[in-house]
């Protein structure tokens, strides 16, 4: 059990390197802005693999997905004459919502951090 798991992890991790490659290099669609592939997870048996993606502008996230999914087997096809497989997953693609959450639940702290210096640092003269 473990060796398949450590087999679909490598093959997540050649993924995302490689997608990050053809995505910058190759994928010539205005839809897509600046993508970030974060992670690539492969099933055990390495029949599907779930790409959680990330841009730069949140509001083109659909866009970008639909981008994505349409150059879906161009990017296997590509993947194929890259990689060493014998058949490469179906690929599936998922906008990674928690960096977006992360980078809202920050603002918000550093917010509420600088309004507490606003309200604290008045009487502090």
């Amino acid at each position: 059990m473990g060796h398949e798991f450590a087999r679909a992890e490598r093959v997540g991790a050649e993924m995302r390197r490689l997608l990050a490659v053809l995505l910058q290099d190759e994928l010539r669609d205005p839809r897509l802005g600046m993508v970030t592939v974060q992670e690539v997870r492969v099933t055990r048996d390495l029949a599907h693999a779930k790409v959680y993606f990330t841009c730069l502008d949140e509001s083109k996230a659909v866009d970008t997905g639909r981008a994505l999914r349409h150059s879906a087997s161009f990017l296997r096809r590509r993947l194929g004459q890259l990689m060493k497989l014998r058949a490469i997953p179906d690929l599936e693609f998922a906008y990674d919502r928690s960096v977006a959450e992360g980078n809202r639940l920050s603002a918000l702290i550093d917010r509420a951090v600088a309004e507490d210096e606003l309200r604290h640092g008045e009487g502090a003269d």
